[in-house]
């Protein structure tokens, strides 16, 4: 198969990936209030449980990062989507909360290969112009699972039960292993090959005191902070404030979700269009998108004030289409100040950091909301999450600040 072909197929089994992956993931926040009534868990213990998954997530974005630099996507892949697809199976046969926290766990450090291998994949198999539509096919997958899964679990949940939730979607994921190993890169490194020379060490104590590492950080854990916010909780809230039944909930968020993931990825060809054709700066045109995006998604704080009974459907369209506005090149920035031989490392402190959001938003929502159901200054603290990100990419995501960051890790 000729490489402008095959790059494409794995891309696509990429986006296939990582939308299982989010469906996994995401059942616990569907079924989270029928598993709080059965376990008899308190709104602050489901948030622990809730987090759970992210504790492993993060701990192993690095780690990930290393393993895919080393030993390339196709094995670090296939051994990482075994274990998430067993783990999130063995979830409905739990009986106990530390059974739950060892098997969610067990799901977060399966999944952190996948969006450190999928980034590494197009960083070295793309150029930078061309580097906003693929990723914002990878982010589309990423928001699409949420979509589907939210959708198909609310909907499996009544007659089939929590428990059979896990079981089916679990074993259904795992059909994605054989076409995986078919089709993917058989190479430990998919980036052409150059003659380039040897990078200097890297300056780590140089690079923590960046500008550029602070704006990184800072930006992916507040962006992070509102889409998980979303993600664990808002369907628990859609049940206990508004009333709301399965079906209902699940439709009123599929709907924003997969209007999420279709302005993410109209955004990274739009981006890349206006890069090729006007010779715009890459780094200019992606940190508009990614403002834009930011700031339109903060009008989930309207939600706080919002009384039960009132159409939600329109202000989670514009907040959510908005965070999928920007978050694809968003992520697409990642390829201007990572070399690539270092952009699964770079990937993994990135989607490490972002993770950390994963650990903190459903357990300081689970403790706001207490037994009273109190989640206004959960939502407004989560509404203004990604206006912070989108200020410090302003003012620390800069050209002179990738220069310096760039010479402190050996390729300046």
């Amino acid at each position: 198969m000729p490489r402008f072909e095959r790059r494409w197929v794995v891309v696509a089994f990429l986006f296939l990936g990582i939308l299982v992956s989010y469906i996994d993931r995401g059942n616990l926040s569907v079924a989270a209030n029928a598993m709080m009534h059965d376990f008899q868990f308190s709104p602050a213990r489901m948030g622990v449980l809730l987090s759970s998954f992210f504790w492993t997530y993060a701990l192993f974005m690095i780690p990930a990062g290393f393993l895919v630099d080393r030993f390339g996507i196709r094995v670090t892949y296939l051994v990482g989507l075994g274990l998430w697809s067993v783990a999130s199976t063995l979830v409905g046969f739990a009986e106990s909360f530390w059974q739950l926290i060892i098997l969610r766990a067990l799901l977060g450090l399966g999944e952190s290969i996948a969006p450190v291998a999928s980034i590494a994949y197009i960083k070295r198999n793309f150029a930078e112009e061309e580097q906003g539509l693929p990723t914002a096919i990878y982010i589309g997958g990423a928001l699409m699972g949420p979509a589907i899964g939210t959708f198909v679990g609310a909907a499996l949940l009544d007659p089939l039960g929590w428990r059979l939730l896990f079981i089916v979607t679990g074993l259904l994921g795992a059909a994605w292993l054989i076409p995986w190993a078919i089709v993917a890169p058989r190479h430990v490194r998919e980036a052409k090959k150059a003659d380039t020379p040897a990078a200097a060490p890297v300056q780590w104590l140089s690079v923590v005191t960046t500008p550029l590492f602070w704006g990184v950080t800072l930006g992916a854990f507040f962006y992070s902070y509102y889409w998980y916010f979303i993600l664990t909780w808002v369907p628990s809230y859609l049940l206990r404030v508004h009333g709301y039944s399965n079906l209902k909930m699940g439709t009123i968020l599929s709907v924003p979700l997969a209007l999420t993931a279709v302005t993410s990825l109209l955004a990274g060809v739009v981006a890349d269009r206006v890069i090729k054709r006007t010779g715009a700066a890459a780094l200019t045109v992606r940190k508009a998108f990614v403002t834009l995006g930011f700031v339109l998604s903060c009008t989930i704080v309207i939600l706080a004030w919002l009384k039960p009974g009132t159409n939600l459907l329109p202000l989670f369209a514009l907040s959510m289409g908005g965070m999928g506005f920007g978050v694809s090149n968003y992520w697409a920035l990642t390829h201007l100040f990572s070399p690539a031989q270092l952009i699964g490392r770079a990937m993994g402190y990135q989607n490490m950091v972002a993770q950390l959001a994963g650990v903190a938003a459903p357990v300081v929502t689970g403790l706001l909301v207490g037994n009273d159901n109190r989640f206004t200054t959960a939502i407004v603290i989560a509404g203004l999450s990604p206006l912070v990100a989108a200020a410090v990419l302003l003012l620390w995501l800069r050209q002179r600040n990738i220069a310096s960051f760039l010479k402190a890790v050996g390729h300046g």
